[in-house]
């Protein structure tokens, strides 16, 4: 549906607000902290294309660029201009905001520094001081922060530890904070709140640890909250449970006592406001546990779980809702990035909203009425076979739900086929770009007779060893990580347009421009810049450590820059460097013949992982696996993936500590806390340290022997020596 001639009006006023704000200001832009955005300047985002005034840049969050200073024909000439070493050494998700000559970036621990855009030089930093031992252990995925958003001479962030926090924009001081969760229950935050009519929209993660997710709007001048919306219902015997009347009705989805455990359904990233709609869409992530026959023993749809949920952003009222995955239990979050666009579908010009999902089907609808439009299969998947375009359900396969006795091998994995990295969208070649992974991972469901619910820890209610004999069995899909790569596609169409291989198993975030160029990292460290209609690789680079994060691009003074985080974690093989440490995060910045150069002297990395398995000998018995079972599963299975198998943290199967008792004793204690890795000192005894670690030597162990077996399979020394990706059951939070 077209715009109407109202909305026709709102947009030229908005732009001519701007035209006039833009003149205004035009003496000021660059005093550096100003972040004077507002509804008028960010709806006509596109006449200031210098800025790049919130995370997706524009309310559509397509995070596309105009500028095409840097284009195909002189990208080659991309060279660093500066870089800002970060003071925390995991890995960084964050998408820098430039506004009025300042970038904004947040980095792991919730922590925000601005910079001056032009000369790298620092404006201000602000460090929240999260509690690193109690909130770092209930952090599903990482101690990650995606970003921060710009409003009238503040910037946003959204804490670890629940906080959301005001900042002063010229300054970095605090002008309101207020707690959005419950202290008392294992929430976090590590999603970019967003700006809707002068109000802050926030969500947040820990759909494994015992919580009800929630999505809640504050006024952005005061902190004041002003609405709150559940994403699944409460204690039905309770009259104040805070369900909206949706919820009521769609109570009946569930079976058992769901709400004793929260239930999940987490909104932790994937938050859009349109302007155009008036409309605000968030996603919602898996239940709790994953498991239905312990989350909702007899089945149901048990919304809103695994769905896309829209609301009045001025009152919180609910408006439609669209459930992706029916009775989820695979991790098949909605949470990840959602954008709109108006495009071309079934010969008609329509405003949608679109979104990537990690369950592989690319899914397009109405953004107005939430009238499903297209749903294609954008990678491999076994779980269903297609989407019904009249009841908008997917069309199952029903092997691929699993129960006590029933264990099944599902692709994707819990990962995703595209989880919370940002995908791009260019209004020039009328594709999207993200990345895609491709997976399998074995499911069963722990005994429900037995199962018991873990306050403050995991509780995927999974039982992985199940599933492992199918995948000894003739025939069976491998295990773990298969491939990835750069997609685009063409929404209207519904089809892959190109693919670029990834050299390393990993994915990252896009952003494009209109000079057609894609930017894109990897996990070898790359940062690439690829021709946006062909895939043709143009220009790379290498920036020491882990590139997720999605790229920004912004001009000062007629220059146009990129701007891109880099987090410090390599996968096994891969050589970091650094002058005196281990710590490569760093915000690199890069211009068309940009001169300034990374260090690049090695070092040797403390317990760093090692390519190959090279595990000693398990030294403990039966009873001591199972007791170190339960404790890896509590307190550490969240970040690096059930059975040991690795996660969204380093698979510690391949750690070099396993061979160092006393580093490995460090790292629990606190050694690595500024790199993210939370401490557990005073939270767990000598004993259970070590059991931890027995616990992991003997998966070590025995993933070596399938190893083993599967090169002896191949045909000996040469497949032996390309041992089998590590299996990452991470996925985002």
């Amino acid at each position: 549906m077209g715009l109407s001639m109202k909305s026709v009006a709102v947009a030229v006023g908005a732009v001519l607000a701007v035209v006039a704000l833009s003149a205004a200001t035009a003496q000021t832009r660059h005093h550096f902290g100003a972040a004077a955005v507002n509804k008028a300047r960010q709806v006509a985002a596109n006449s200031e294309p210098g800025s790049w005034m919130s995370a997706g840049r524009t309310y559509d969050e397509q995070r596309y660029s105009p500028l095409t200073k840097i284009n195909t024909t002189n990208v080659q000439t991309l060279g660093l201009a500066w870089y800002g070493d970060i003071d925390t050494d995991a890995k960084q998700e964050s998408t820098p905001v430039v506004v009025d000559g300042v970038l904004y970036v947040t980095t792991n621990w919730s922590m925000v520094k601005a910079y001056n855009a032009k000369t790298g030089e620092k404006v201000w930093e602000y460090d929240p001081k999260v509690d690193r031992a109690a909130i770092g252990r209930i952090s599903c995925c990482g101690t990650v922060n995606r970003g921060v958003v710009a409003w009238e001479g503040r910037v946003y962030v959204g804490a670890l530890d629940g906080r959301l926090i005001a900042l002063n924009a010229k300054t970095g001081h605090v002008d309101w904070s207020v707690q959005t969760t419950d202290l008392r229950e294992p929430y976090t935050v590590t999603g970019v709140p967003r700006i809707a009519n002068g109000k802050i929209i926030i969500g947040n993660a820990g759909a494994e640890y015992t919580v009800r997710g929630y999505v809640s709007a504050y006024d952005a001048r005061t902190g004041r909250q002003l609405w709150r919306f559940y994403t699944v219902p409460g204690n039905p015997n309770d009259p104040n449970n805070g369900d909206a009347p949706i919820l009521k009705r769609y109570a009946a989805t569930w079976k058992g006592d769901w709400w004793k455990f929260g239930g999940g359904a987490t909104a932790w990233d994937g938050i859009l406001y349109d302007p155009v709609t008036n409309l605000v869409y968030f996603g919602t992530g898996n239940g709790l546990s994953w498991s239905q026959d312990i989350r909702s023993p007899g089945g149901g749809d048990n919304l809103f779980v695994s769905s896309i949920i829209a609301l009045n952003p001025d009152t919180g009222a609910y408006v439609w809702h669209f459930q992706e995955t029916p009775g989820d239990e695979w991790d098949f979050d909605n949470t990840n990035p959602l954008m709109t666009a108006d495009i071309m579908v079934n010969g008609r010009k329509r405003h949608v909203l679109m979104q990537a999902p990690k369950q592989a089907f690319y899914y397009i609808w109405d953004a107005k009425t939430g009238e499903l439009l297209s749903a294609e299969k954008y990678a491999p998947a076994n779980w269903a076979s297609s989407i019904d375009l009249k009841t908008g359900r997917p069309v199952e396969n029903p092997a691929a739900r699993y129960g006590v006795g029933k264990p099944a091998i599902v692709s994707p994995a819990a990962l995703g086929a595209h989880n919370w990295h940002p995908m791009s969208f260019s209004p020039r070649t009328n594709m999207v770009y993200f990345s895609v992974t491709e997976s399998t991972a074995g499911y069963g469901t722990q005994d429900p007779a037995t199962f018991q619910m873990k306050e403050r820890a995991n509780n995927t209610g999974v039982n992985r060893a199940a599933a492992a004999p199918l995948f000894a069995a003739p025939g069976a899909p491998p295990q773990g990580n298969i491939k990835s790569y750069l997609m685009a596609w063409n929404p209207t169409t519904g089809r892959e347009v190109w693919r670029s291989a990834n050299p390393i198993y990993g994915a990252s975030g896009t952003m494009v421009t209109a000079g057609d160029l894609v930017f894109t990292g990897s996990a070898s460290g790359d940062f690439s810049a690829y021709n946006a209609r062909t895939g043709a690789k143009l220009w790379t680079t290498q920036a020491q450590a882990t590139v997720e994060a999605a790229a920004a691009s912004y001009s000062i003074d007629g220059e146009q820059y990129v701007a891109v985080l880099a987090g410090s974690r390599m996968p096994q093989g891969v050589v970091r460097t650094s002058p005196v440490s281990a710590n490569n995060s760093r915000l690199l910045v890069y211009k068309l013949g940009g001169t300034a150069r990374l260090p690049t002297t090695p070092v040797v990395v403390a317990g760093a992982a090692a390519s190959t398995l090279n595990p000693p000998l398990y030294a403990g018995t039966n009873e001591d696996f199972i007791f170190g079972e339960g404790l890896y599963a509590k307190n550490c299975s969240g970040c690096h993936g059930l059975n040991a198998s690795g996660g969204s943290a380093p698979d510690l199967r391949y750690s070099a500590l396993l061979r160092d008792a006393a580093g490995w004793n460090a790292v629990l204690n606190g050694g690595r806390v500024q790199g993210g890795m939370p401490s557990f000192r005073g939270a767990l005894q000598q004993s259970e340290v070590d059991s931890i670690l027995q616990y992991v030597i003997r998966r070590a162990n025995d993933e070596k022997q399938v190893q083993q077996a599967a090169a002896a399979g191949r045909g000996g020394a040469a497949a032996a020596a390309a041992p089998a990706a590590p299996a990452r059951g991470g996925r985002g939070g």
